[in-house]
């Protein structure tokens, strides 16, 4: 069941000294809380039990660790009624989305949502809704993309879920056909992936170029599409392995399995002749996800993208929501937010500045679903 913003905000007490930003307590969840404290809110830490000693530990960012069973807890009718009566306003992150659920999230969550909820869903590879069709309708260059693994006809990047790590995916590079059904066999029995995801898998043209995520804000308030931060993801067990020596790496690659699974970021930045062509993409695809999914992007998203060697920007991943990047610059602030702002400042704190301009501003129902 859909709500308005103003069903949604409906009994609350609409002010910076009684709004609650919230998050389940993972991801990005600290520089949300950082930011949102920075900007003199309260906050609420959603933690799943035997998982919340990072957030009592930080206890100066967490006002209100909330304890569950498990995070998908928090859409119970109890839980829901205590964070209206703290009149909450919720940012998602990628947990949220991944342990909670696209369905319970829009149909059975009636708390406000920082952003487009009905948007979260456009993350995925497979199904109707897929960031490829938002990508399309804005004319922005994805790789190419294989429905059977008979199609492969040169270098894929392969992404399905992960067999035993359900949050993550399992990706492998194959160099053609053939090699595809022998990774993916070697894998099945590894206990990497499991042959029954198959249906579940994205086959993507390889594109060789550096990697950047982009990470963008579309402010409500404001009205204009900017870029805060850029950062690079560094991945395990695939870091480890390509700080080994060319000839080691050939010894031992019988022994290991690649596994590109995110475990930090590091700073980056772009040549600032490319700044100009990213706020283009920016641009068109805040304009299509609007045509796609009213009201289209609100506030935080990340763009991941190669730019390769004839300086084409080919966006192969995208986050509809805030990145798992931008705690590298929480408490420090970021490098591009300076020039708007005048101070850097972090992508959470971003977002709180966003909530507080439009609680001043009368605009929270523009902001929230």
């Amino acid at each position: 069941m859909r709500h308005s913003a103003g069903e949604l905000l409906s009994n609350y007490k609409l002010g910076v000294d009684s709004v609650h930003i919230a998050a389940i307590a993972s991801h990005s969840a600290l520089d949300v809380f950082d930011g949102a404290k920075d900007e003199e809110f309260r906050t609420i830490a959603v933690c799943q039990r035997g998982r919340e000693t990072a957030y009592l530990r930080f206890r100066r960012v967490v006002d209100i660790p909330l304890i569950l069973d498990k995070y998908a807890d928090v859409a119970r009718e109890d839980v829901v009624s205590k964070l209206r009566s703290l009149s909450t306003v919720f940012v998602p992150n990628r947990s949220f989305s991944v342990y909670v659920g696209y369905d319970t999230i829009e149909g059975q969550f009636p708390v406000p949502i920082f952003g487009n909820r009905y948007l979260l869903r456009y993350e995925e590879r497979v199904g109707d809704k897929t960031y490829y069709k938002i990508l399309d309708r804005a004319g922005i260059r994805r790789p190419r993309t294989y429905s059977s693994p008979d199609d492969i006809d040169r270098p894929v990047m392969v992404k399905m879920p992960h067999a035993r790590k359900r949050v993550e995916r399992g990706f492998f590079v194959a160099v053609d056909r053939e090699d595809f059904w022998r990774k993916f066999r070697k894998l099945v029995n590894d206990g990497v992936v499991s042959e029954g995801d198959l249906g579940k898998a994205s086959i993507e043209e390889l594109v060789v170029g550096a990697h950047f995520n982009v990470n963008y804000f579309r402010s409500v308030a404001r009205d204009e599409v900017e870029i805060l931060s850029i950062d690079r993801r560094i991945q395990t067990n695939l870091d480890g392995l390509l700080r080994l020596t060319a000839d080691v790496q050939l010894e031992i690659r019988d022994y290991f399995d690649v596994e590109m699974i995110e475990i930090g970021h590091e700073p980056a930045t772009i040549r600032e002749s490319e700044l100009n062509r990213l706020f283009e993409v920016g641009d068109r695809f805040v304009r299509a996800a609007e045509e796609v999914e009213p009201p289209g992007v609100i506030g935080p998203f990340t763009l991941q993208l190669m730019v390769t060697s004839d300086l084409d920007i080919v966006v192969f991943d995208v986050a509809l929501r805030i990145g798992g990047g931008t705690n590298i610059y929480m408490g420090i602030g970021s490098q591009y937010s300076k020039l708007y702002f005048g101070k850097p400042i972090s992508m959470g704190k971003r977002v709180a500045m966003e909530i507080r301009e439009c609680l001043e501003g009368d605009c929270l129902e523009k902001l929230v679903t």
